[in-house]
């Protein structure tokens, strides 16, 4: 069957488009060449008036793993508020902070998203992140798993083993948990918090292993380069919420020693201790050391005002601030050897002081920062929003008019702290699409998505202009999955699985010989069903598995 769309605005920055008319081939699947010589085209699409995208990728949400059913047992009146009914195409669920999975599914293709990662997935868990993501209707997925707080990690470090042992350790995690990435929340804060540390700075030492966060970060940004992997080390890093924390991140940029590296959620950790409050903002000099530092990326976390839940295996950090809980209920626990977790319900407010100049930081962190490709569309779903409020978040990237009608509701000290009111920049829709589309996909490494090229996966977003931007990315057009129709006027027509996206770095296989004997003592699992087989990902017929090539091999 060959699909044409036809007469749309084109956004495709991977292919150096910039909205321009031009039409799209679909077959099979793919976006092809237009055919040669006389063809016939099945199914036309008139986009006169539109704007087309390739499907939007969300880099970093937490979609799958145990802290989301915790958040979901931890907030009955949550799904209680937000039923969603069951159709003759769609299954019922419910929850606004934390959906339910089929629900998550159709919230995002809604918006026009094709795709997104699971930022956290626990090694020891990870078979349960994975059948929970295989759960979730049309999206791609994929993980970056969690290390850095592991025991074996740490006891390894303690034994002063070598870069190698460390890679092979790190390759067969990775395979074993069928990950994109790899992780690390809080380096070694996990595992200091059972020890009773409160805190853990870049360069304190775990008082169980003597190792410090800047040793953990340095060598698994090590790993992830020498084995290949093209998403850089994805860092969650210390004292998360903590006024004065900018320098921390200031530290760890330079610590890193130019070693590519993607800090998340960077707003949350954007903070310095000027004002009558002790609590002020660092998106400045965040973003002039993300510009000179070419080897970072980041995402931002930013919050929006409402009711949601904090899920984090940042333990350390989720204890200290249950006191802030809303309603108040929270859960802290240890994960095995692995990790921990935390989860803490929140209500943002405009008129908390802090609260507001945490929305303003991730805002000026946004339009600071000058290459789109090194900046990433995020809430950090749902810790700082719930991943539902994108297309207002969108809005007030690109009209600045509204940005600073919002600005001024807000707390008014927070307003005083503030530069947002003089920031001229506005996002044009083709940085939008480099944010949300191209940036993503090479960020991760997806070798055929986030473009609209012949050769890559049909997914594509259709929208109609609309100077609200709002009510624009709320309600796409058509949504294009694989070349199938799933969504028209922003409802879901048709659903179908997607892929999981995974890499096979190499390692030694004689590290499972002492693995084999770590889990026979200290571990409640097996070796043998930690790992996940590939027909694991598939059996049930819901999607496949994408193993993507490593840097340096051959597509």
């Amino acid at each position: 069957m060959l699909i044409r769309l036809t007469g749309g605005a084109v956004y495709d920055p991977a292919s150096g488009i910039d909205g321009a008319k031009q039409d799209i081939y679909i077959q099979d699947g793919r976006i092809v060449n237009k055919p040669v010589g006389d063809f016939k085209v099945d199914k036309e699409y008139d986009l006169t008036g539109k704007v087309v995208m390739s499907g939007a990728i969300d880099m970093h949400t937490h979609i799958g793993g145990g802290k989301g059913n915790i958040a979901r047992t931890l907030l009955p009146e949550d799904h209680r508020a937000d039923p969603v009914a069951r159709t003759d195409i769609t299954r019922s669920g419910c929850g606004h902070a934390m959906p339910s999975t089929f629900v998550t599914g159709y919230r995002y293709a809604e918006m026009g998203y094709t795709a997104g990662f699971e930022p956290a997935v626990l090694p020891i868990n990870a078979r349960q992140a994975h059948m929970e993501m295989a759960d979730i209707p049309i999206l791609d997925k994929g993980g970056y798993v969690l290390m850095g707080s592991d025991d074996y990690l740490l006891r390894m470090l303690t034994a002063k083993k070598d870069q190698k042992a460390i890679n092979d350790y790190v390759a067969f995690t990775m395979q074993a948990a069928k990950a994109i990435g790899v992780k690390v929340v809080n380096p070694g804060g996990i595992s200091a918090f059972k020890f009773n540390q409160r805190k853990l700075d870049l360069d304190e030492q775990n008082s169980h292993y003597g190792v410090t966060p800047r040793e953990i970060l340095r060598v698994l940004a090590t790993a992830v380069k020498e084995l290949g992997i093209t998403h850089p080390l994805h860092v969650h890093g210390c004292n998360l919420g903590v006024p004065g924390n900018m320098n921390t991140t200031l530290d760890t940029i330079q610590g890193i020693g130019g070693l590519p590296m993607h800090l998340t959620h960077i707003q949350f950790h954007s903070y310095g201790t000027e004002g009558d409050f002790k609590f002020s903002s660092g998106a400045a000099q965040i973003a002039e050391a993300v510009n000179k530092n070419k080897n970072i990326t980041i995402d931002v976390g930013q919050i929006l005002f409402g009711q949601t839940v904090t899920a984090s295996g940042d333990n350390m950090r989720q204890h200290a601030n249950h006191k802030h809980a809303s309603p108040n209920k929270w859960v802290t626990m240890d994960i095995e050897c692995d990790a921990g977790c935390g989860v803490v319900p929140f209500k943002y407010k405009d008129k908390n002081f802090v609260n507001a100049l945490q929305w303003a930081i991730g805002l000026e962190t946004f339009l600071l920062v000058d290459d789109p490709w090194r900046i990433f569309l995020t809430t950090d779903h749902p810790n700082g929003a719930p991943f539902t409020s994108y297309p207002h978040l969108i809005r007030l990237l690109m009209d600045r008019s509204f940005r600073n009608d919002v600005l001024f509701t807000i707390h008014p000290e927070a307003q005083k702290m503030t530069t947002l009111a003089s920031i001229e920049r506005e996002y044009s829709l083709q940085e939008i699409a480099i944010m949300t589309r191209a940036g993503a996909a090479r960020l991760i490494g997806l070798q055929d998505r986030g473009a609209l090229s012949a050769g890559n996966w049909a997914d594509i977003t259709v929208y109609t202009d609309n100077v609200d931007r709002q009510l624009m990315f709320e309600k796409p057009d058509y949504v294009f999955k694989d070349g199938e129709l799933v969504v028209v006027d922003g409802k879901v027509v048709h659903t179908k699985w997607g892929t999981t996206h995974v890499v096979k770095p190499d390692f030694d296989a004689s590290v499972e010989k002492d693995l084999q004997k770590y889990f026979d003592r200290f571990l409640t699992m097996k070796l043998g069903n930690f790992t996940i087989s590939d027909d694991e990902i598939t059996e049930d017929g819901r999607g496949s598995l994408t193993v993507h090539p490593l840097k340096g091999d051959v597509a």
